[in-house]
């Protein structure tokens, strides 16, 4: 099957004609659709697909059949999936069902060398099954998918983008012995800790990867794009999202639970208060994954965030590579009063915090609001559709959130449309 030689006018037909393949082309293609679809995350969609399995997802997408048939087909398997959940998921999922967008997503993965790769595949990451009805769809990657966490031991390393050259330098030495010990480096591509990190795991000769916000086409950020280029030659460059997917505040953010899942163990080299990275910390902790945290200058903003992880939030304190491996892998005494998780050596330190206490609380507005203010431009007014379609969110729900953004003046409404009010 060329799915690139296929017309974006045949896209449905020829989807339909599929079935009389293998069951994984057709489960792996209703994938990649599904990915077209929805933003990282959407535990609905992950709900569907847990339920009656991609392929008759993507059949109710593909005939838009009404929000009854989906809330019904769900229903029959035993998940209390009612027809107002259907109904809003099929508000946010139909207006992003293009064929055009979905051909030239399939002719940049061809471009590039990217392959999608799902569940059950080989080199398939099996820790971010442990996200659930949140898990990605499906995973494109540039390099190699042997690269990819799930025989070899993993940690993950990651931290502030402003980083000091005492976190740099700290993630630079980690980073090596880590690899000396025959881990495999997990971060994001970004610039301070993360770029570090990668670049000293290249120099030792070890395997890194390297988890983005955007399309694997899209390398971010731009001055990362020969040292990504490296990375996908020796490891993999992964993204959940489709090729020409940009990066947003809200793919960030989901980003980074792929980071945490997908490691053993997650370490914070250098983090302020409001570091990204604190985000990844959390999804760590939530999946009572070990955390750790590398202690700085009690003087110094770079490492507050750090030392919030270690006081409020019981990460264990780790000063270089041989206590970061034993964080991921070797046997930690537990502290007067904690349990360790068997069989997840550090996750009972991790894990202690449940419900609300689970992770760092998040400095930044709730999760609909980033979405919402991602689809705003500051200079060209867009209507209330088109920023459902660009969120990837209702009509409803949007109008829910734009009224208190325009409130605190975060969004303008005008006559053509809203805009997001430009930063002072």
């Amino acid at each position: 099957m060329n799915m690139l030689e296929r017309s974006a006018a045949q896209w449905a037909g020829e989807f339909a004609a599929v079935r009389g393949e293998a069951d994984a082309v057709h489960d792996a293609f209703a994938r990649a659709v599904l990915g077209l679809v929805a933003e990282p995350g959407d535990g609905v969609l992950g709900r569907a697909i847990a339920a009656i399995g991609a392929v008759r997802t993507a059949d109710a997408l593909l005939e838009r059949r009404p929000a009854e048939h989906l809330a019904g087909s769900v229903a029959e398997t035993g998940d209390p999936f009612d027809e107002s959940e259907a109904a809003t998921g099929l508000e946010r999922w139909l207006p992003r069902l293009d064929p055009a967008a979905f051909v030239r997503t399939l002719q940049q993965a061809a471009r590039v060398g990217a392959r999608f790769i799902v569940p059950g595949d080989p080199g398939w990451p099996v820790g971010v099954d442990e996200l659930g009805v949140h898990a990605p769809i499906g995973l494109w990657i540039r390099g190699h998918a042997g690269a990819l966490p799930n025989t070899s031991r993993s940690i993950a390393l990651v931290g502030a983008r402003a980083a000091t050259g005492y976190g740099e330098h700290v993630a630079g030495e980690s980073s090596a012995g880590l690899v000396d010990r025959g881990f495999t480096i997990v971060s994001g591509g970004a610039y301070g800790i993360d770029g570090m990190a990668h670049r000293a795991a290249l120099a030792s000769d070890g395997p890194t990867v390297a988890f983005l916000a955007g399309g694997v086409d899209r390398l971010y950020p731009l001055g990362h794009e020969s040292l990504l280029t490296r990375i996908a030659e020796t490891g993999a460059v992964v993204s959940e999202l489709p090729c020409g997917a940009a990066p947003t505040k809200w793919r960030f953010l989901q980003r980074n639970r792929l980071i945490a899942a997908a490691s053993d163990a997650t370490v914070v080299l250098e983090a302020g208060l409001r570091s990204g990275s604190l985000n990844t910390a959390g999804h760590a902790a939530a999946l009572g994954r070990p955390l750790g945290a590398v202690p700085g200058p009690v003087t110094s903003p770079a490492s507050a965030g750090c030392h919030r992880l270690l006081r409020e939030f019981d990460a264990v304190c780790v000063v270089d590579a041989d206590q970061m491996a034993e964080l991921a892998g070797g046997t930690l005494p537990a502290r007067a009063g904690r349990s360790e998780t068997p069989g997840m050596p550090g996750a009972g330190r991790a894990a202690v915090r449940t419900g609300a206490d689970a992770s760092p609380p998040d400095p930044d507005p709730a999760p609909e609001a980033v979405r919402v203010i991602d689809a705003l431009s500051t200079r060209s007014p867009r209507v209330l559709a088109d920023v459902a379609r660009r969120a990837g969110m209702s009509v409803s729900e949007v109008m829910g959130v734009l009224g208190p953004l325009e409130l605190n003046g975060v969004a303008v409404r005008h006559a053509e449309g809203w805009l997001r009010r430009r930063s002072r």
